[in-house]
């Protein structure tokens, strides 16, 4: 009696996350991974505990082995439109769609799917204990704080080096001294109260 032998294909898992959703100015990033399993990459956890420099350490690493990583964004005026759910929801469709390899499920960082033509699943913390999708944390929040240091280039007078958007005491200062730039979200408050008191 012969015995045929079988391959068994892996399945191939993207992981799912975004960056910069509560933020008051800049687009909102999203990023979609499938790691490799014949490279693992050592150190992957919730960009959010991770330092700056371990995050760009780790998103070198993941660029080089991952079987394949797409980075996308949704845009301030398209925040605005659609609100922010809808927006990060398209980001995070857009970074699926950008992979150069097709996954056989997607799993997402949270308790909403974007619309996608491949089976997904949402996971509540899944960026603390999906290896794919801490991969995408760190991916779409290193993207996200470059673009960032990029703004805090052509807009001096902001420190958004610093606070990278967020609603920090400085940067609602800096909004009431300097004004509202085209990157703030002007959805968000306190940006649209000032846009009101105008």
């Amino acid at each position: 009696m012969s015995h045929a032998a079988f391959c068994v294909k892996s399945m191939l898992i993207a992981g799912v996350d975004e960056a910069g959703r509560g933020c008051l100015a800049g687009n909102v990033f999203a990023a979609a991974v499938i790691l490799n399993p014949d490279f693992p990459i050592v150190g992957l956890a919730d960009s959010k505990v991770l330092s700056a420099k371990k995050r760009e350490f780790l998103s070198d690493q993941i660029k080089k082995q991952a079987l394949s990583w797409s980075i996308a964004q949704a845009s301030v005026d398209e925040i605005d439109d659609i609100n922010i759910l809808q927006a990060t929801l398209l980001a995070m469709r857009r970074a699926v769609e950008g992979l150069n390899v097709q996954p056989d499920e997607v799993l997402i960082d949270g308790n909403q799917l974007p619309k996608l033509n491949i089976p997904a699943r949402a996971i509540i913390q899944g960026d603390k204990t999906i290896q794919e999708i801490s991969a995408a944390s760190i991916l779409a929040k290193v993207a996200r704080d470059e673009s960032m240091d990029e703004c805090a280039k052509i807009y001096p007078q902001f420190s958004f080096s610093k606070h990278k958007g967020y609603g920090t005491k400085l940067h609602c200062q800096e909004i009431e001294q300097f004004g509202i730039l085209e990157i703030h979200r002007k959805s968000f408050n306190p940006v649209r109260t000032l846009l009101f008191q105008k």
